[in-house]
């Protein structure tokens, strides 16, 4: 199939294709995925390509806007793309994971119509399929306010995206096929900045500030930032505005994402710029560089140290990053209208981790279920109605104790309820996981075994509202989160391997309402396949 779709069609897609927001402009991008050659560690292997990009071209979108992204896939397997933080409110087909959207075929495209809705921030996306994010095609999200929307710091003089996560030089169908022979991954080789293992730079001028939108793209490490000689001011998280701390180092978890203010006020040179591994031996680092423009000299000195196996020390990091309570986010009204401390939850969701061996090949799990996905993304059947794709209730509320054993794991949970969600982790590893289509309040977290008392060392005012938490070794982490997105949404291990061996499941939003109000329909482009296959969504006009 040859690749024809171009902006006039583009327009036709968003017209006709989807429910948008007429008012909201729409801004337009064609990508092609093709494999290349990369060698960010110094060896040649195998990437995958947005445009010729490794990593891909950043999206820059305003609050509300449509994204209209065609996406022509050039490689010789399935491929998908997921956006992470994005919540495509009331439209969970446009999700890009297995269990909502069909992957495009070899040879052919799909044209993804996202929206902003009411989204302000730094977030980024990644293939979802198989062990793709090994190999690239990830990039920066970013989500500026609207014109009369004031933000809480003075314009910086410029806005990079920095894309952090440990690397591999294996290929990625090697990484795969380890996994599937039933082996954990070892070690990572590295640590890449922007797709560099070493050498990203960054340009600034003296007495000026900067934003640093920076994301943990890797695949299972947490990642310690910091720049010689500068302090960063945190002001964002995951599109929350937070109250602004100051830190010489943060701690970046897989698959989070944060923006900092970095003023160039220090003597005109090069100065590096640092990530290194948590809670890792050995520890891997990699450097970049904050060049000045009057730059005078290379950068020197010893590389500044970081924190290396220190809990306490990322923990108390974690419960100082708060919400600004009079910051606007993307509408004028402050953050801190939405007073979730008086809402009472209706129901408490434990979530347990879980390592073993099921058949004698290595698997992951939450509440004993080993997730794999069925035949047909569970989206579609749900909406074609197709009996014995899933079955919802297949993973409890609570750990269950027993062995680990395998299925489709969808939770069904109440349209517009307010649930808590307590993460256990018994294991002797940082977990970090992440919620599509939502975002949630981090209330608590600590050391031990989650209890009802633990709920009274819950922070009830300004706790950070985002969408993907960490949860520190033989410890818990404590979210609640308002239902009020109907979809199919995947709740998962950010740590790429447990995710890919079970570690996720779905939680199925549903309402009875066939209201616009409460969900969009299913696309008219949306591809089928599996057991819908062939299946009519809607008529094109």
């Amino acid at each position: 199939m040859t690749k024809t779709i171009m902006q006039p069609m583009l327009i036709y897609l968003a017209l006709y294709f989807s429910i948008v927001v007429a008012e909201s402009p729409y801004r337009f991008f064609d990508w092609n995925i093709t494999y290349g050659d990369i060698y960010p560690l110094g060896v040649p292997q195998q990437g995958i390509l947005i445009n010729g990009e490794f990593p891909g071209p950043d999206i820059h979108s305003v609050t509300n806007d449509n994204l209209i992204i065609n996406v022509y896939n050039s490689l010789d397997v399935p491929f998908l793309l997921s956006w992470n933080g994005i919540q495509n409110r009331k439209n969970s087909y446009e999700d890009g994971v297995y269990g909502t959207t069909c992957p495009i075929p070899p040879g052919m495209n799909f044209t993804y119509i996202l929206q902003t809705k009411d989204q302000i921030g730094s977030f980024y996306y990644f293939p979802s399929l198989g062990f793709h994010k090994a190999a690239g095609a990830f990039g920066g999200i970013r989500i500026l306010s609207r014109p009369l929307i004031p933000i809480p710091f003075p314009p910086p003089a410029g806005d990079y995206t920095v894309l952090i996560g440990d690397w591999y030089k294996s290929n990625h169908t090697d990484l795969q096929q380890t996994l599937d022979n039933g082996h954990m991954l070892p070690f990572p080789d590295g640590i890449l900045i922007n797709g560099r293992g070493s050498g990203a730079t960054f340009n600034v001028e003296q007495g000026k500030t900067y934003r640093l939108r920076i994301s943990n793209v890797g695949l299972q490490n947490s990642l310690n930032f910091r720049i010689q000689g500068h302090k960063m001011v945190l002001v964002e998280v995951e599109g929350t505005h937070t109250l602004q701390t100051t830190f010489s180092s943060l701690d970046v978890h897989v698959g989070q994402s944060y923006s900092v203010l970095v003023t160039a006020d220090q003597p005109g040179k090069d100065y590096y710029v640092v990530v290194s591994s948590r809670f890792t031996d050995p520890v891997l680092t990699t450097t970049g560089i904050l060049r000045y423009a009057n730059s005078v000299g290379t950068a020197s000195g010893p590389i500044p140290v970081g924190p290396t196996i220190q809990i306490d020390w990322s923990l108390n990091q974690a419960r100082a990053i708060r919400t600004n309570l009079t910051a606007s986010g993307p509408r004028p009204n402050p953050q801190g209208s939405y007073h979730y401390g008086m809402i009472n939850t209706s129901r408490t969701i434990t979530l347990q981790s879980s390592a073993g061996l099921v058949n004698g090949k290595q698997r992951y799990a939450l509440n004993s279920v080993s997730f794999v996905p069925a035949d047909t993304p569970l989206k579609l059947a749900d909406f074609f109605q197709i009996g014995g794709v899933f079955r919802v209730g297949s993973i409890s509320d609570s750990p269950s104790g027993g062995g680990i054993y395998l299925d489709t794991s969808v939770m069904g949970a109440d349209y517009r309820a307010f649930v808590e969600i307590v993460f256990q982790n018994p294991e002797d590893i940082i977990q970090s996981y992440h919620l599509d289509g939502y975002s949630f309040f981090v209330v608590g977290m600590d050391g031990g075994t989650w209890s009802l008392a633990s709920r009274n060392q819950y922070n009830l005012c300004d706790a950070i509202f985002r969408s993907t938490t960490q949860v520190y070794p033989n410890s818990w982490t404590a979210i609640w989160v308002a239902i009020d997105n109907v979809g199919m949404w995947n709740l998962r291990s950010e740590f790429w391997a447990r995710q890919y061996l079970g570690q996720q499941f779905y939680l199925r939003v549903y309402t009875t309402s066939t209201s616009l109000r409460d969900e969009y329909p299913i696309p008219r482009n949306a591809l089928t396949c599996g057991r819908a296959a062939g299946r009519r969504t809607r008529p094109l006009v």
